[in-house]
């Protein structure tokens, strides 16, 4: 069956139908309708109430956030956390996907092709993924993707490649709207990897459950040469508890984010810490950036949020930290490849069908060549990204692959994204077509710092 018949719309004027018992969606929904009428230009109103809408709907994200659901604490906070085996190594280099892999990857490239790529150019230019979308990427599973099963998840055994897969085939269909898709499930996969089993009966519950939260893992800062393994962020020992300081920046889906895992630096030694968005001191701002525009990133401001002791997912010695950032190297890497392919398929046929001085384009060297370093390029960004994915699904050090990984889907992604562009000339410069789209996007991959991991 389709995916796309698995849609729940809205309910009537495109507002959610529990629209009715939120005070909040009542408001605005009224507002909204009252807009569509010429009343407002009558009597002079409009841009008022425009900002009204705006300004309303902004408050109504941050109370919503702050007034998030409490995530009662239970379990051991010393007792070690469920963790997925590690993968079998074959002992050949042989990156096919298994029989399962391979089913996976059809469903989300279906789910790709029928539900992101259509929504994709509307998502951009809003800034937010539509809540059907989201909705639905929770019914194919993708909060519990890196959770084994002894946790509520589907894992059998160490998901890094799974995730990989998953990530490239949901980029195909649009980088935004992967990366907010992807953002849960990358807490609930780093709080399954490092966990301890309070935090594990604490938090994930929630994401294997019906109601999933969103989530957002928060490395990035906006200070001019940023380097990830040493935060600006700090957190400072303060009785029974830590207490945060700094901002963070490019934080996917900040605005209804019920939990973070922030980046900061305890006793010089980058740390990870569990933040429930009620805790005080939190805030966010809009940080609209070039691409991923889908995925509503926002800037995470720290200013003296206290967190319990339990808060530190991970040890406080930078390791966890390093293999955090690793595992997002290699998500994003996953993510370029993808999108590259969506524009290898989309300038194939385009420059077979352009014709100029009565003949395809295609015909031209310099344009057959172009196509040709593309789809060479791709294919080396794909193996070295599948390589470290394998590695790290093993449980062997990957720390080499995955940065030869990111220097050349950085370096490479950019240029087929230009590329792209450039093989459809002026069109290539429009938003009639979606490679100008995907060239703002695969300038991310070289910027990008946490947000989502496998």
């Amino acid at each position: 069956m389709s995916l796309i018949s698995n849609f729940r719309p809205g309910g009537k004027h495109g507002v959610p139908e529990d629209a009715s018992h939120d005070p909040l969606g009542l408001l605005v929904a009224g507002l909204s309708r009252l807009a569509q009428t010429d009343l407002l230009d009558k009597v002079g109103l409009r841009k008022q109430a425009e900002q009204v809408v705006n300004t309303v709907t902004r408050s109504g994200f941050r109370t919503v956030t702050n007034a998030s659901r409490t995530f009662k604490k239970v379990g051991s906070r010393s007792k070690p956390g469920v963790r997925a085996p590690k993968a079998a190594p074959s002992g050949v280099f042989d990156l096919t996907p298994s029989e399962d892999e391979q089913m996976l990857v059809d469903l989300v490239s279906e789910f790709a092709e029928e539900v992101l790529r259509p929504a994709a150019a509307d998502a951009d230019a809003a800034c937010t993924a539509p809540q059907e979308v989201l909705d639905q990427s929770k019914e194919i599973g993708l909060p519990i993707l890196g959770l084994p099963e002894e946790l509520g998840g589907v894992a059998e055994e160490r998901s890094a490649m799974a995730g990989t897969l998953v990530a490239e085939a949901l980029a195909r269909g649009d980088m935004g709207l992967a990366v907010a898709t992807l953002a849960p499930g990358s807490v609930a996969t780093a709080i399954g990897l490092w966990g301890t089993e309070a935090q594990q009966q604490t938090y994930l519950p929630s994401f294997t459950g019906e109601d999933v939260p969103a989530a957002a893992l928060a490395l990035n800062e906006p200070t001019v040469l940023f380097d990830v393994f040493a935060p600006a962020a700090t957190a400072t020992k303060e009785g029974d508890g830590y207490v945060l300081r700094g901002t963070k920046s490019l934080v996917a889906r900040g605005t209804d984010a019920e939990l973070f895992v922030v980046g900061a630096s305890l006793d010089g030694r980058p740390t990870l810490f569990l933040v429930e968005s009620s805790t005080e001191g939190l805030s966010l701002e809009s940080d609209p950036a070039m691409g991923v525009r889908a995925a509503t990133m926002t800037k995470l401001l720290l200013d003296g949020a206290k967190v319990p002791a339990d808060a530190v997912l991970g040890e406080t010695d930078g390791t966890t930290y390093a293999e955090c950032v690793r595992l997002s190297r290699l998500a994003w890497c996953a993510l370029a490849v993808g999108t590259g392919q969506a524009v290898l398929d989309y300038v194939t046929p385009y420059v077979k069908e352009r014709e100029a001085f009565g003949e395809p384009i295609a015909h031209r060297q310099s344009v057959a060549f172009m196509v040709a370093n593309i789809a060479i390029e791709l294919q080396a960004m794909r193996l070295l990204t599948h390589r470290a994915a394998s590695r790290a699904a093993a449980g062997k050090d990957f720390s080499k692959q995955v940065a030869l990984a990111r220097k050349a889907c950085t370096d490479r992604g950019m240029q087929i994204g230009n590329d792209g562009v450039q093989l459809l000339g002026g069109h290539g410069f429009v938003k009639e077509h979606p490679v100008e789209r995907w060239y703002r996007d695969l300038r991310a991959i070289g910027i990008m710092e946490g947000t989502v991991l496998v």
